[in-house]
């Protein structure tokens, strides 16, 4: 059986399948890998697309579009290769995309999850802004990346080119050890999208497992492709799921007081969408809280252990970013 199972999740994708997949075919080796679309119930073109101009990819159709979380869970335990490499529809890969990360998961067995360096299909000298060179969280749990801190994105000169150990990798192109990925839970169905891989990846970590970022590796990812930045819905789940994800994963003693900061700095947030007169995004920011405190009510056991208590995860990003104007990762103090 071939070590690693490239599934890439489809819903009404047909344009991103005919841009995207044909590098994905080409350029995976298919010695160590198979590419597999899992179609999240399209009622676009995409499955004629498929049996017509991909006939050697294996699909997995899905009745309905179960979101980006469910969608994945459901591929991976219909797959069961020992590895899964999760990636995004609008991700170009070159030649000897896959290798490095596969030859890092066998060489360091603890290492749980990785992620190629992610570059910007549109500037492809520029990190792209979901996940960069691997991910990380500060004290509040705001996310930032190694080439990317909140809108702005590096140009790439090689600064970030070491291997590193980073508190979460990101789903546009993500290797995990598919027995992990199950024992842990998989990806979160009640975020079903947004931020749940970082949620697993925070309990991989908890698991005892490393996630890492893995630079000798590179993809280029449009990104935007499903949600625009500025839509409602996308700044519902980003502010919903981000709330879940420090109750879930937060000690109990140290959640009330983590929670009070976000709320905070949540209220700026809805100040200053409401100062800018976008109305839709204010009360998308009072769902997301209004859905989050029955949401959590589901989620009753916390780990022992704080990992926003390490060195890169004690900063407050947003005081680096707008008070001491640090708008690079290697512009942040080492802690």
């Amino acid at each position: 059986m071939k070590q690693i199972a490239v599934i890439i999740l489809n819903w009404n994708g047909a344009g991103l399948l005919r841009e995207f997949l044909p590098s994905v075919v080409a350029n995976t080796d298919s010695e160590l890998a198979d590419v597999i679309v899992a179609d999240n119930g399209s009622t676009d073109d995409s499955l004629s697309v498929l049996r017509e101009e991909f006939p050697g990819v294996r699909v997995l159709e899905f009745s309905e579009n179960y979101g980006f979380a469910e969608g994945y869970n459901r591929a991976v335990a219909a797959t069961r290769y020992p590895m899964t490499l999760l990636l995004n529809s609008d991700v170009e890969v070159p030649p000897g995309w896959i290798g490095p990360l596969a030859a890092h998961m066998e060489a360091n067995p603890r290492c749980g999850a990785c992620q190629p360096k992610i570059l910007s299909y549109k500037d492809k000298g520029s990190f792209e802004y979901a996940g960069a060179c691997g991910g990380l969280l500060d004290r509040n749990g705001y996310p930032y990346c190694r080439g990317r801190l909140f809108d702005t994105t590096e140009k790439d000169h090689g600064q970030y080119d070491e291997p590193m150990e980073v508190m979460w990798a990101s789903g546009a192109a993500l290797l995990v050890r598919s027995a992990l990925y199950e024992e842990v839970g998989g990806l979160d169905r009640e975020f079903f999208a947004h931020m749940e891989e970082i949620d697993l990846c925070w309990r991989v970590r908890l698991a005892g497992y490393s996630v890492e970022a893995v630079p000798a590796s590179r993809v280029y990812h449009l990104g935007g492709g499903s949600l625009p930045a500025s839509d409602p819905r996308k700044t519902y789940l980003n502010f919903r799921n981000n709330l879940l994800l420090l109750h879930k994963n937060i000690p109990a003693k140290d959640l009330r007081a983590t929670l009070l900061r976000r709320r905070l700095l949540d209220t700026l947030a809805w100040a200053k969408f409401v100062a800018a007169l976008d109305f839709a995004n204010a009360r998308a920011v009072l769902k997301a809280h209004c859905d989050f405190r029955r949401m959590r009510r589901a989620y009753t056991s916390h780990p022992g252990r704080n990992l926003l208590r390490e060195p890169l995860q004690r900063r407050n990003i947003i005081l680096d970013y707008y008070l001491f104007r640090r708008k690079t990762f290697s512009a942040l103090p080492r802690r």
